[in-house]
């Protein structure tokens, strides 16, 4: 997640003009800004590590065209859910349970499709393997381009 400014920003209280600094910032985090992070991680690998696990006992169960397209389908739904809701004015708290739920079920959706994926990749030969594994390593490491990116972007703008 590189957006964790715009979430901080949205969990924000009504803000009072006696308790900001500068007119442009708020002193100190309210509770749901303050405990965002861990929750967000929580809510993000316990899934993932669940529906890992639970997906070596759907493979058997749900055919893997199900598995990989639904996973596919879900994704994109939350997705823009997420997206309509940087519209839509909403209590804090809500917003915050909303996030939550989103963030699980993305990992959920995300689990299964990436143990499917790799279960299809377990049928082909194996100099197909080493493309998606060197895909993650990739994917991960745009990830943490795009959070220094994010990172240098807030700390280069003025105050």
């Amino acid at each position: 997640m590189t957006a964790i400014g715009y979430f901080k920003h949205r969990l924000q209280d009504e803000i009072d003009p006696n308790l900001t600094l500068n007119g442009t910032q708020p002193l100190e985090e309210n509770y749901l800004q303050g405990i965002f992070g861990n929750v967000m991680t929580l809510c993000a690998m316990l899934p993932l590590l669940i529906f890992s696990c639970l997906n070596s006992i759907l493979h058997e169960r749900i055919p893997q065209a199900v598995r990989i397209n639904g996973s596919l389908i879900a994704i994109f739904l939350l997705f823009l859910l997420t997206s309509v809701l940087v519209k839509i004015n909403m209590n804090p708290t809500t917003f915050f349970i909303i996030t939550m739920v989103t963030i699980i079920s993305v990992n959920s959706f995300g689990a299964v499709l990436q143990g499917s994926v790799f279960g299809l990749a377990g049928l082909l030969p194996t100099y197909y393997t080493t493309p998606i594994m060197s895909g993650q390593g990739m994917a991960g490491t745009f990830a943490a381009l795009a959070l220094i990116c994010a990172i240098a972007r807030v700390c280069s703008t003025p105050l």
